[in-house]
């Protein structure tokens, strides 16, 4: 399962003031650059409700030139709900009783749909009065057309194309472009490996696609084709590891349980946490481990090499 709301903070915390100036332009010429810091997770519970909630971006910033603070609130959201504007008030309000800090509200949709503009305020009115009148940012991929954000060099653009208003025939095309993009950006290679791995994940090609990919690849300059055809083979490097991993988590899992009886989940997750290394010592040890209490010491004694 693809873990979404990591994906979309782990890109916005990652390029915050990219985020910024790319989506929120007039917020960049008042932010001080550099001046941010990423709070601590910010939790509260809606008691109506009986749920727990969690921002899941909280950023602390001062005024450009000024000696004074704001917090911008960025909340990825991965699906249209009727109440949402009423949680991004609960938020706010969370936020700006805690901090006493004004509070830039920010939230970014990234499902496919429906595609109608989804609100941006929250309201409580009354027949005869407005008594509350809340606006938010809002930021829906599947209304923003990726053919204006080509030629924009920000790592921000190149990763979320890959999640706008794309035709079915245009997803090579697009992959190629959002590639092209980021093969201009010249990022070290982490923050390109986490830019890539994000195209990869929402512009994942059948095998037509490919071929139409490949063809697309052939219309672009060559120093920029060898580049794209080195992030594509890290990719397919990444995937190969990753089967193997899968297969040796399998067989263990599928072989300590012959030789043990049932494996809890819990068991499970420590086995899946092991490196391919130990999976491979595992599978030796399990000759001589008795019973799932030997299997644990033995699990215990690996972590704590580990630290």
């Amino acid at each position: 399962m693809i873990d979404h709301d990591r994906l979309f903070k782990e890109l916005i915390s990652t390029f915050f003031f990219e985020f910024v100036d790319l989506f929120l332009p007039e917020v960049s010429t008042y932010l001080e650059p550099g001046s941010w810091e990423l709070l601590d997770k910010e939790l509260f519970t809606d008691v109506t409700a009986g749920q727990r909630y969690e921002a899941d971006l909280v950023v602390k910033a001062r005024f450009r030139d000024q000696d004074s603070y704001f917090l911008i609130h960025t909340e990825h959201q991965g699906r249209s709900e009727s109440q949402f504007g009423q949680r991004m008030f609960s938020y706010f309000a969370h936020l700006h009783e805690k901090y006493g800090l004004p509070v830039y509200p920010v939230v970014i949709f990234s499902h496919n749909s429906p595609k109608r503009s989804e609100p941006d305020f929250y309201r409580v009115e009354f027949p005869n009065k407005r008594i509350l009148e809340f606006n938010y940012e809002v930021i829906q991929l599947n209304r923003l057309n990726w053919r204006d954000f080509i030629d924009r060099p920000n790592p921000v653009a190149s990763a979320l194309m890959a999640k706008m208003n794309i035709v079915r025939a245009d997803r090579p095309k697009v992959k190629k472009e959002c590639l092209r993009l980021l093969a201009t950006l010249r990022l070290d290679p982490a923050r390109m490996q986490l830019i890539s791995g994000f195209i990869d994940t929402y512009l994942r090609l059948n095998a037509a696609e490919e071929e139409v990919f490949r063809q697309e690849l052939a219309t672009i300059e060559p120093e920029a084709q060898e580049e794209i055809m080195q992030i594509v083979t890290s990719w397919m490097e990444q995937g190969i590891q990753q089967g193997k991993r899968e297969q040796a988590e399998a067989f263990v899992i599928r072989l300590t349980a012959r030789r043990l009886g049932t494996v809890s989940p819990q068991l499970q997750e420590r086995i899946q946490r092991l490196s391919i290394a130990q999976l491979e010592e595992l599978g030796e040890a399990l000759f001589d481990l008795t019973d799932l209490a030997a299997l644990t010491t033995w699990l215990d004694e690996q972590e704590q090499q580990q630290n």
